[in-house]
Parts: C-alpha cells; structure tokens; sequence
C-alpha cells in the first residue's frame, strides 16, 4: 500500500428499515437564519435552458464571470423559498430511493444551518442515479451508518450491505461520515485504485483511508474469492491546498454533497466557501425535483 504525496446492508436503501433507530440524529442545527437574497451563481458546466441562458445574457459582466456559474430563475428561487418557509414540518417535501424528505429535513438547507442525514442520504441518491446517465462514471454511495458499523463491528457488521451491489463494477464507491458534529467524504476509486479522504476543514483521514482499503479487501476475498493486492492501492487525505475549504461551523455537509458531484463528474472542483448560499438553495430545488442539475 503506498500513500500519496501531497501537490454499513445496502447503502441508501438498505439505510431506510433503519431509520427508526437512528431518527433524530444530526437533525439541522437549530440557527435561526433564514434565506439570503438570490445568488446569481452556479457551478460550471450545470445544463442550462434557453430561458436560462437568455437571463444569464441579462446578468452584469461581473456576475457572468463568477466562475461561469449559472443563476437560478426567478421561478425556481420562489419555490426553494416556498419550501423553506412556513409549512407543516413533517409534510413530505420528496420521495425516492425508499427515502423521504420532509420540510423540516429540507429546513437544514437554510444558510447557517447543519444538514441532516436524510439530506444527505437523498443527495448521494440524486448522485447515484445521474451515474446512470450515458457519459458519467458508475457510482454507489453508501449512507453515512455504514462506516459507523464498519468501524464498531468490523466487516462481519456489514457483509450484507452489498448483496445486491458489485462494488468492484463500479468506478466509483462514495462513503459519507459523520463525525458526532462534521460531516466528511471517502472516496474509492476503483479505476485509479485510489481511497481518498475529502475533509472541509483540512483534517488528516489517512486511519479513515486505511479502514476502508481493509474492507474493501475484505469485501473482494468474501464475494469474488479474490485476494486484493493492498501495495497496488494508493490512500491519501487531501491537503486543505487541494480541496475547497469552508470557512465556517456550518456547511461542512454542503462541501461533503458538492465534493461528491463534481467528483462523479469528473469535474476540477472550482467553487469555494461564497458559492454554499448558492449551493443551499440548489439543492432544495434539486430534491424537490429529484434531478440534478
């Protein structure tokens, strides 16, 4: 196993029988800010509509030239606050992937908030479907108990959490963690043959690396009778130079959702800590609508 230089069931479904033992955990935290005013920003290369390209034509030069990024509609900036305010809580917002969001699951996407896990969950969902699409890299994200499990259990904990799934067909295998009040990403890479750790606030995870590489050995040697050869593997916890970093207590779970869509994007990751206002709202859009942008 080499480590780079610097420059538990079934993922998502599975997750949903559990939800009852694990309901309020990481539920937003409870800051009263609400909506900031429209931020004219989006990622590069989002898909844009006509209507969205002639509104962007109308933007001031300097808005245009914020990272090529795309402004929502007027329409759509209705309905995100429309879903952020007033409402019964448990209203359901969404529904997919045996998964539902309600309205106060969606009022963690307020600025200043902390996201929850059933945002979470619903996001690697969103992201695990576009994987589908023609031209994207093939994609399982687990939910944020596996590494839970895997870590107080070890494999045996969650040896059935891929029955379903060859984890070695896949290009890319995302394993969000929770850590009591941070949220962070692992990635396997199986194509690089990489564990990669994505912290937004610059921590080392290379223990977090390792554990995984374990697992996934594991995981070869139980259901495919195949030793895997951990000195071809490369971990590394990405250095705060090499990722985008958040500059606040609060949007750790925005930075963990954006580092896994530009990653199974095969995107340079060009946002930064102004983009998360913008990002907040987005998102509330895109679980409304099940589609990412």
């Amino acid at each position: 196993m080499t480590r780079g230089s610097p420059p538990a069931e079934e993922s998502l479904e599975q997750d949903a029988a559990e939800k009852q033992a694990v309901a309020g955990e990481q539920h937003g935290g409870q800051i009263s800010e609400d909506v900031l005013s429209p931020v004219p920003l989006a990622p590069a290369g989002a898909k844009k509509s006509p209507a969205l390209d002639m509104q962007e034509k109308k933007l001031p030069r300097l808005q245009k030239r914020a990272g090529g990024f795309t402004p929502l509609t007027e329409a759509m900036e209705r309905e995100v606050i429309a879903a952020l305010g007033k409402g019964e809580p448990d209203e359901v917002m969404s529904s997919a992937f045996k998964l539902r969001v309600t309205r106060e699951d969606i009022r963690t996407l307020r600025n200043l908030c902390w996201l929850n896990d059933e945002v979470i969950k619903f996001y690697m969902g969103l992201v695990m479907e576009r994987s589908k699409q023609e031209g994207y890299p093939s994609v399982h994200a687990f939910c944020y108990l596996f590494y839970q499990k895997l870590t107080s259990g070890g494999y045996k904990a969650v040896g059935r959490w891929t029955r379903h799934v060859d984890l070695f067909q896949k290009d890319i295998i995302l394993v969000p963690i929770n850590l009591r009040l941070h949220w962070t990403l692992a990635v396997i890479n199986t194509r690089k043959k990489t564990v990669k750790y994505f912290d937004s606030l610059g921590q080392e995870g290379d223990q977090i690396c390792e554990t995984l590489l374990k697992y996934l050995q594991e995981e070869s040697r139980e259901k495919r009778n195949v030793k895997l050869n951990a000195s071809e593997w490369t971990i590394h916890s990405m250095e705060p130079h090499e990722i985008p970093q958040q500059s606040n207590g609060s949007d750790c779970g925005v930075f963990t959702c954006k580092y896994a869509d530009y990653i199974c994007r095969d995107k340079l990751m060009t946002f930064t800590q102004t983009h998360m206002p913008y990002f907040r709202k987005k998102m509330v859009w895109e679980i409304l609508h099940q589609e990412l942008l």
